[in-house]
């Protein structure tokens, strides 16, 4: 079957609401670590997917995933092991504070599941997202999420911020911090005291923004002292994406009450989940119950778990700084050298870099270069509020000689016409 074949399958059996990348789609039949492979058997470097952050099937998690279901695979229901060496696992790895968990199949159950949370906690429902935030699909968290576009309704409890994009480095923590002022006053003028902040510790979406580390505390202080909650949504940032440490809440000192993972928690099966305060859970369970078919599943938490402890074992976090600081060196290099890149911001294995034309945002020139790319068997992506953010995110285990052929394919990019 042609690639045109599947293309006109796909829009028959499965609508116009699915998007696919690139301008020629890409049709991929195995993969192998930082490889994706085609049906001629052509690879691609992937220097996108935050999915299998560890690599493409990755022979330890795909055996812990086989031997589970090939044992047992039922609901959170029964008692088993498997979910609690996984919850113990995990909570290790968090601040003492945050002591409990709970288990979801995506990112946008996990962050559902979190304003449902603090709604019965505060008894409030205002809600503080940045202004290009995504936090899922869900009606809830789609609402929360004015990257997916008009279309969908942001609802009346639903602020949003300016980017921290919109203030200079050198000014981003005061001015942020005063954004949120603002923006409290207004929602709790309005009839909506802030339940929630949630965002995501990369700020991926808002085009990538990591620095100065720290420059996040004041403005969350200002909701948590105005009764709000934060949610640190870790979905991008958390797993050792930092190299800093496990969570990129902790770049910036922060103290959550709630953290929410997903896509790279199985390292491509579908588990996450929300960890939180004790007494956010308590209060919440004297309301509700919850139950979630899948969510942590003894399959999903086998695969939580492998990622877990290859993450620790393989000390993928001293990797990730290593090539990390190789590849920032590599990309500002570039800037100078080339009058389309403009700052490169990032930190460990997550990149933004800015595409400009005389020094002004050019969507169109990123989206070139991210299908010229494709078209050099090399996968990146794009961001931001006009989309000219290159989004460069590798697998954890991405090496010195991925980084060299990803930067000469990239140099070729942004010269090409």
């Amino acid at each position: 079957m042609t690639q045109t074949d599947l293309i006109t399958r796909r829009e028959r059996l499965l609508g116009p609401a699915y998007r696919l990348f690139y301008d020629e789609p890409a049709h991929f039949v195995r993969g192998e670590g930082v490889w994706l492979y085609d049906a001629a058997g052509d690879a691609y470097l992937d220097v996108y997917n935050n999915v299998a952050s560890l690599g493409h099937c990755h022979p330890r998690i795909a055996l812990a995933i086989t031997r589970q279901v090939e044992t047992l695979n039922t609901h959170t229901r029964y008692l088993h092991e498997t979910i609690l060496d996984c919850a113990e696992t995990l909570l290790a790895t968090l601040p003492d504070h945050i002591d409990r968990v709970m288990f979801t199949c995506s990112g946008s159950e996990a962050n559902d599941l979190a304003v449902r949370i603090a709604e019965a906690y505060t008894g409030r429902t205002g809600i503080i997202v940045t202004e290009l935030a995504y936090h899922g699909v869900t009606q809830a968290v789609s609402q929360m999420s004015p990257s997916l576009g008009e279309g969908v309704v942001r609802g009346p409890h639903i602020f949003t911020v300016p980017s921290p994009l919109r203030f200079s480095s050198e000014t981003r923590a005061a001015g942020f911090a005063q954004a949120m002022d603002d923006v409290i006053a207004r929602m709790t003028k309005a009839g909506f005291p802030p339940a929630l902040f949630i965002c995501d510790t990369l700020f991926s979406s808002d085009g990538v923004i990591s620095d100065p580390a720290g420059f996040l505390k004041p403005a969350v202080e200002r909701v948590q002292a105005a009764g709000g909650l934060f949610v640190a949504d870790e979905v991008q940032a958390g797993f050792g994406r930092t190299g800093e440490a496990m969570w990129g809440f902790q770049r910036h000192g922060l103290s959550p009450d709630l953290v929410s993972m997903g896509k790279p928690m199985g390292n491509g099966h579908p588990v996450a989940g929300i960890a939180m305060r004790a007494e956010l859970i308590e209060e919440f369970g004297k309301k509700s119950r919850y139950f979630n078919t899948f969510g942590g599943n003894p399959v999903s938490c086998a695969a939580a778990l492998a990622v877990l402890n290859v993450i620790a074992e393989d000390e993928l976090m001293v990797n990730v700084r290593q090539v990390g600081a190789y590849l920032t060196d590599g990309l500002r290099t570039l800037g100078d050298e080339s009058k389309a890149v403009g700052e490169v911001r990032g930190a460990g294995l997550f990149f933004g870099v800015d595409i400009v034309t005389d020094g002004q945002p050019d969507g169109d020139r990123a989206r070139r270069i991210v299908n010229h790319l494709r078209q050099h068997k090399v996968l990146i992506s794009a961001t931001g509020q006009q989309g000219n953010v290159l989004k460069i995110r590798p697998p954890l285990v991405f090496r010195p000689e991925h980084a060299d052929r990803l930067m000469a394919a990239l140099s070729r990019a942004v010269s090409h016409p």
